[in-house]
């Protein structure tokens, strides 16, 4: 399903996935906070998904995504593993978003993000995929 949306788009999204950390929670956190922080360019807006942030509704995350962008930022973001992201990958975040208080996969949010990048961009073009609102 990633690649279903993420192809869509133009350039296409790309994933670049770091190794699972192994330990203690504490450990693995900070290892692949590490690694995170290791694979993301110096110049990314750096976009944390973190379940206790603010949640937006599909149209303000398209404004966000097409503010970003009208600005020159590339957005980069970051999902954490079983036991979420690292203080310092925290604290090098720009923006944090989540998805809801619900607990979710990793691998699922990265279909949930892919959807709603091109849902975003559907919005910003005018396309009538994005159908907001009941029927």
């Amino acid at each position: 399903m990633f690649a279903r949306y993420a192809t869509r788009l133009q350039p296409p999204l790309t994933v670049t996935e770091v190794a699972e950390g192994f330990g203690a929670p504490g450990e693995i956190k900070r290892r692949e906070g590490e690694a995170l922080l290791a694979a993301l360019p110096r110049d990314a807006f750096a976009v944390a998904l973190d379940l206790g942030a603010p949640a937006p509704t599909s149209e303000a995350f398209a404004a966000l995504l097409e503010g970003w962008l009208s600005a020159g930022k590339k957005p980069v973001f970051l999902i954490g593993g079983a036991e979420g992201l690292s203080g310092a990958v925290m604290a090098r975040a720009d923006f944090v978003l989540s998805f809801g208080p619900l607990t979710w996969p990793h691998m699922l949010v990265r279909v949930m993000l892919a959807e709603q990048i091109y849902r975003a961009r559907s919005l910003a073009a005018g396309h009538p995929y994005h159908r907001g609102g009941r029927p």
